[in-house]
């Protein structure tokens, strides 16, 4: 039972819940610098939400480098069915706005693989239409 509630608490918060929920649309492992600009929020909060939501369960770490990606731990029923059910029920314009500024981060990967890091505040949208021109 005590597992169960840590889970729950986990999900008890709006940053919690816009992180899990760009994992669960796109089902890709993501690094901390892109969630900072999926979720304009400081690294600092990104990290501490990270580590709230993997103590409870709901990710796995995959070190590559200086990177440290983070995935679904899909290894348990449990995890797969609360997955599912938060897939169908975060659907308002706060998480698809999330989900559009992921999408335009995730255009700088290189082999499926971060390589830009942390872009200053306003240098995305200009990454973004360089790499477009070239």
């Amino acid at each position: 039972m005590e597992k169960t509630v840590e889970k729950f608490k986990a999900l008890s918060d709006e940053t919690r819940l816009r992180i899990i929920n760009l994992f669960i649309k796109r089902d890709i492992n993501l690094c901390v610098c892109e969630l900072m600009d999926a979720i304009q929020i400081p690294q600092y909060s990104i990290s501490k939400a990270l580590n709230i939501l993997k103590n409870a369960d709901f990710f796995k770490t995959e070190k590559e480098g200086t990177w440290v990606y983070y995935q679904l731990n899909k290894d348990t029923p449990d995890n797969n069915s609360l997955f599912s059910f938060l897939k169908k029920y975060l659907n308002n314009s706060n998480f698809l706005d999330d989900e559009t500024r992921l999408n335009d981060r995730l255009t700088l990967r290189k082999n499926n693989r971060c390589v830009v890091g942390i872009i200053p505040e306003g240098d995305l949208l200009k990454m973004i239409k360089q790499k477009a021109e070239v």
